[in-house]
């Protein structure tokens, strides 16, 4: 494939834990092995993103620090409660503060051109919405912009409260701009909105896919080990329903949670005892090897077909029995993973797909067609 020039802009990168700090990590670095010259954009560009550009031949360029905050009305109970009502009607009514990134992205590509391949990388949304503020053929930034899709935005069915309707004129606005829309899952189409269909393609979270060797892990002597890594939803991707379970069987096991939300398991350390170990976020080469020495992998299921945890890829590639547990609790599974039966396992499926050549390629393969028609880009 021929020599292209790419564009990165995404809010979360290098040395971010996180799927979507994953996903433009993944991308940039496999483009560049493959020969393509690659720019990224990122807001709060530090040394380690300097070290890690002249490791990968990447050009690492900055958005800017983020200055706008969600505010802080002190430490009190009352104080704490106002807080989280005014930030929560500030990210619903304005998308504040993450809107700041829109400005810092319209400023930063007036700046850009002769882009072959330009690709927005979401969460947070307004990424796409500062690309699309500049987009136009007279421009010339790029030939082509993916407008790459998480989780959905007016569609997402895993927040606790719904975006106001008048942010559905600037979904379909960005939309109607980008080239196309990425999605990780076929099954998230219908949280778009229909008329857009035709721009959706569906290209899979990416990684790197190697054989992990497993971590010495502590283990008890009598019963399995087991792990789960990842955040907390409230009411849908709860664990405290799980937990409770275990807390009432006599089985003796091991339960290692790699989480950025301890307080999600408060009390539970107290009557479990050694049996859960509560632990950080660490590094991903570290979590698989990790993950790779369980007896199996635990995933709180989203309830949803319109977000898959990109958890369940490395799962895949840790090579575990996993066990799905659902909103409603099926106890005879659980009890069968506790005595080593995983007939019952989740089927992770073919790995291919999520192997970050392939991924880069679906891209690529997308910049050889025609574009969409110019009247879409209004």
């Amino acid at each position: 494939m021929d020599h292209k020039k790419i564009l990165i802009v995404c809010h979360l990168f290098y040395p971010e834990n996180t799927p979507r700090a994953h996903r433009a990590t993944e991308m940039a670095k496999e483009f560049s092995r493959q020969g393509h010259e690659v720019k990224v954009l990122i807001p709060g560009k530090s040394q380690k993103h300097d070290a890690f550009a002249w490791k990968n031949n990447i050009v690492i360029e900055d958005l800017g620090k983020l200055h706008w905050k969600s505010p802080v009305f002190g430490t009190s109970t009352l104080a704490r409660f106002f807080t989280r009502l005014v930030s929560r009607f500030l990210l619903l009514a304005f998308e504040y503060p993450g809107i700041e990134l829109m400005l810092k992205v319209r400023k930063a590509l007036r700046h850009e051109s002769g882009h072959d391949l330009l690709i927005s990388v979401a969460v947070p949304y307004p990424i796409h919405w500062g690309v699309a503020s500049v987009w136009n053929r007279k421009q010339a930034i790029g030939k082509f912009w993916i407008a790459d899709c998480g989780d959905p935005y007016m569609g997402n069915k895993t927040d606790s409260f719904k975006k106001l309707f008048y942010f559905k004129y600037v979904e379909k606005w960005f939309m109607r701009k980008a080239d196309y829309v990425t999605i990780p899952v076929e099954s998230a189409r219908p949280a778009y909105y229909k008329e857009f269909h035709h721009k959706i393609r569906v290209v899979p979270q990416g990684f790197r896919v190697h054989a992990v060797r497993p971590l010495k892990v502590e283990k008890k002597k009598e019963g399995p080990t087991f792990a789960y890594a990842g955040g907390f939803i409230p009411r849908i991707r709860d664990p405290r329903p799980f937990l409770e379970y275990l807390s009432t069987l006599p089985h003796d096991f091991r339960f290692f949670i790699f989480t950025s939300k301890p307080e999600w398991l408060d009390g539970y350390k107290e009557r479990l005892g050694e049996k859960i170990q509560i632990r950080s976020y660490i590094p991903r080469e570290q979590l698989l090897r990790y993950l790779a020495a369980m007896d199996f992998l635990v995933n709180f299921d989203n309830n949803t077909d319109s977000a898959i945890p990109s958890k369940l890829i490395d799962y895949a590639i840790a090579g575990r029995p996993v066990l799905n547990v659902e909103k409603q609790l099926d106890t005879s599974v659980i009890k069968q993973f506790l005595v080593g039966d995983y007939a019952h396992a989740m089927t992770p499926g073919n790995i291919d797909p999520y192997r970050i050549e392939n991924v880069c390629t679906q891209f690529l393969e997308l910049v050889q067609k025609q574009p969409v028609p110019l009247e879409y880009h209004s």
